[in-house]
């Protein structure tokens, strides 16, 4: 009896998993298929699932039309970019928030963390003005700024997460051997939290990958990446929804295809550390 509860409970629960999967990659797969559509097809009534004219036009009229390299490089750098130079402040900051803790530790994780619910639209203009005078509109290495910022409260919280469950007795044996600050964090700390740090560098180039507040309104070309290039295809005259779903398609492409390969590793670094 107590069997077959167990089967139906897991039945349920598979099949509770799948329909939440299927509506959750539903738009995606829908943004794709109606990439090979015509305008017309794209916006008819009632829609076609899978049964049109597949056509590669939208596709070719996007690359004709933008040059969706210099977008894809200009991700590429500030994604990477943002990623790197947020772990390089954020690991000895959590490490001395992890093993060095003070009486405002945790008052300082919750102001970080506060950061992140304030609007971006009410910090915009200073940001701008300060942008400008320091020339760095339109730059990568001013989106590689801000959005290390943006996202800096999320991974030293992550990076704290994770330090807090590697035992401080091993980094103390570290130090009655004779090992320094620097050679505790990178060769005794960072081996050990691999898993977190690569999480957290992969969910971090996720947030840097799909960011379009900021790249929309701190570039104009010369550094616009991948998601400015989608907003380029939304015009007075109205959407193209065929070219549209083209372009977002081969924006969201690389990200989908490391996420895909990676995922092993995003799950292992998400769960570092729950079972003991």
């Amino acid at each position: 009896m107590a069997r077959a509860v167990s089967t139906r409970r897991k039945i349920t629960f598979t099949v509770i998993a799948w329909v939440i999967g299927i509506a959750i990659f539903f738009p995606i797969l829908w943004t794709i298929l109606t990439s090979f559509k015509t305008e017309g097809e794209a916006i008819a009534s009632p829609p076609s699932f899978l049964f049109f004219d597949w056509t590669l036009e939208n596709y070719t009229t996007v690359q004709e039309r933008s040059n969706y390299f210099l977008h894809f490089w200009n991700s590429v750098v500030i994604s990477l970019g943002s990623t790197v130079l947020g772990l390089i402040i954020a690991i000895p900051a959590a490490w001395s928030m992890a093993f060095v803790p003070g009486k405002r530790t945790k008052d300082v994780l919750m102001w970080m963390l506060s950061t992140k619910m304030l609007p971006p639209v009410g910090v915009l203009i200073p940001i701008y003005l300060l942008f400008r005078d320091a020339g760095l509109l339109d730059t990568r290495t001013g989106l590689v700024v801000v959005l290390t910022l943006m996202n800096l409260p999320i991974i030293v919280w992550m990076l704290y997460t994770y330090f807090r469950e590697i035992p401080g007795e091993i980094l103390e044996a570290a130090r009655m051997d004779g090992a320094g600050l620097r050679e505790e964090i990178i060769y005794i700390l960072t081996p050990m939290a691999v898993p977190g740090i690569a999480s957290t560098l992969l969910l971090n180039v996720i947030l840097a990958w799909n960011e379009a507040f900021w790249t929309l309104n701190l570039t104009a070309a010369n550094a616009a990446p991948l998601t400015a290039f989608i907003a380029s295809y939304s015009s007075p005259e109205g959407l193209f929804y065929a070219k549209l779903s083209a372009a977002s398609t081969m924006a969201i492409a690389p990200i989908l295809i490391l996420g895909w390969f990676s995922q092993k590793q995003l799950v292992r670094g998400l769960t570092f550390g729950a079972v003991k």
